[in-house]
């Protein structure tokens, strides 16, 4: 019988117990950029759109780092559901290599080149100036952040999810904090505004690869991971890290031209238009940090479950994801739009004109959002976790450069309304729901990235 709910509690059991505490991580994480945003916010509309153009490279970073993330998730998740710790050790080694030389490239390109970087977003000459400064100083941060995603991904291969939230909540902490000193000039600091903030996010990230490391290295015994697992090369699984991998990185790396593209477009509108994305981003990645929590505990139970080689039980339960994130979209887009005008209320520094922009982008995205709680779980949680990697990859690549972006160049270059531009650059998060659809009730996805017998213990 084809339940459309499963009754197996732990499914039901697995996705609380993971997701919350992904999500809360995912969330303070979030608050560490929104406290920099927030704060600077009493300097004026050039310093937020600055901070925000500036932030555009660690998004870049992210979503590169995510790719990273996600092999060791997605590869290190089946060899758990046959508790092969060992291989995920390895797996782990690997994606610590790559994230670091992605760091520190990244961290180079910025320290060199920060205001050429920001001028590629935007050309207007009061956001330019402090874009660059926070930028320059907040590279810093990148090689500190990457290590500490991999680790946080290699325990949650292993189902230890609070760990990242408890320090993520301590990166916030000092966050505030030194925002509070340093943008300010308080407790006999001088008053740094935005480069304060960009030196504030630094040490925060300088503290959670510390307490990453001290957990992982000291504290964690379902791992075991050691210091010295880094030094070992395995031919075989870094093959398969490359194989499963690439199209995860080129995934983001399309996301991340996206995003650029994104502040490109926008950026012509003015400072105003550009604020405005700053404030609708922030209440778009406060949904989003509670889908995407979701979406990364059905894809470690998809991985868990495939790699435990129980197909028939992954079928009953992608029926009961479809169900449970369709409604739940239908409930986060009308939080969204109710709580719209308030939000923007926060951001009382900004200019009319940057709040009313905002207020309509909002609208827009209380509707986005359903379609992005429904197809990110599906196509993310489901499909790429399950194995069916390079789907993701090519749906992705169509929908943003023959969709997506060709609609809102379009519609910019017709003059329409920059809210309209926006509806645009949003448009395929509804539009992949049809594909997610189709895709998921085929059930052609679930594949064995595993390595088996001699293979997996050479």
């Amino acid at each position: 019988m084809n339940r459309i709910l499963t009754r197996d509690p732990h499914y039901y059991r697995d996705l609380l117990h993971l997701s919350i505490p992904v999500a809360l991580q995912n969330l303070i994480t979030f608050l560490v950029s929104f406290a920099d945003n927030l704060m600077v916010n009493a300097l004026g509309d050039a310093a937020v759109s600055g901070v925000y153009m500036g932030s555009q490279i660690q998004v870049l970073l992210q979503m590169f780092i995510s790719g990273i993330g996600g092999a060791v998730i997605i590869i290190g998740a089946q060899y758990w559901g046959r508790h092969d710790t060992r291989n995920i050790r390895r797996i782990a080694s690997i994606g610590l290599r790559f994230a670091f030389v992605v760091g520190a490239l990244l961290t180079l390109v910025c320290l060199v080149a920060a205001e050429p970087i920001i001028r590629i977003f935007t050309d207007d000459p009061t956001v330019i100036p402090s874009g660059a400064v926070y930028l320059r100083y907040m590279c810093v941060s990148f090689v500190f952040f990457c290590i500490t995603q991999v680790l946080l991904a290699s325990m949650r291969c292993v189902e230890t999810a609070n760990i990242g939230m408890y320090i993520s909540a301590l990166s916030l902490l000092v966050n505030v904090g030194l925002n509070y000193v340093l943008i300010f000039g308080k407790l006999g600091m001088p008053a740094l505004g935005v480069r304060g903030a960009a030196i504030a996010t630094v040490i925060s990230r300088i503290v959670e690869t510390l307490a990453a490391g001290w957990y992982v290295l000291r504290v964690d015994r379902k791992l075991g991971y050691r210091l010295s697992d880094v030094r070992h090369v395995d031919a075989a699984l870094q093959r398969d890290f490359i194989r499963y991998g690439t199209p995860l990185v080129l995934g983001e790396i399309v996301w991340s031209v996206n995003m650029m593209a994104n502040s490109m477009i926008l950026g012509r509108y003015g400072a105003a238009v550009v604020t405005a994305a700053s404030v609708a981003n922030n209440m778009n990645t406060l949904a989003y940090v509670a889908i995407n929590g979701l979406a990364t505990a059905v894809g470690i139970i998809t991985g868990k479950t495939i790699g435990a080689g129980r197909t028939d039980l992954m079928r009953e339960y992608a029926r009961t994801t479809q169900v449970i994130f369709l409604g739940l979209g239908v409930v986060i887009g009308g939080i969204v739009s109710l709580i719209a005008a308030p939000f923007v209320s926060l951001y009382g520094g900004i200019s009319a004109e940057a709040s009313a922009q905002s207020l309509l982008f909002v609208r827009v995205q209380s509707v986005t959002l359903i379609g992005t709680c429904y197809q990110m779980p599906c196509l993310f949680g489901l499909v790429k976790s399950g194995g069916d990697i390079s789907f993701v990859f090519k749906n992705d690549t169509i929908f943003v450069f023959l969709v997506v972006l060709p609609s809102a160049i379009l519609a910019s270059y017709l003059g329409a309304a920059p809210w309209i531009v926006f509806a645009c650059l949003k448009c395929d998060q509804i539009l992949k729901c049809f594909v997610a659809v189709v895709k998921v009730n085929k059930y052609n996805w679930m594949k064995n990235l595993m390595r088996t017998g001699a293979e997996a213990s050479a």
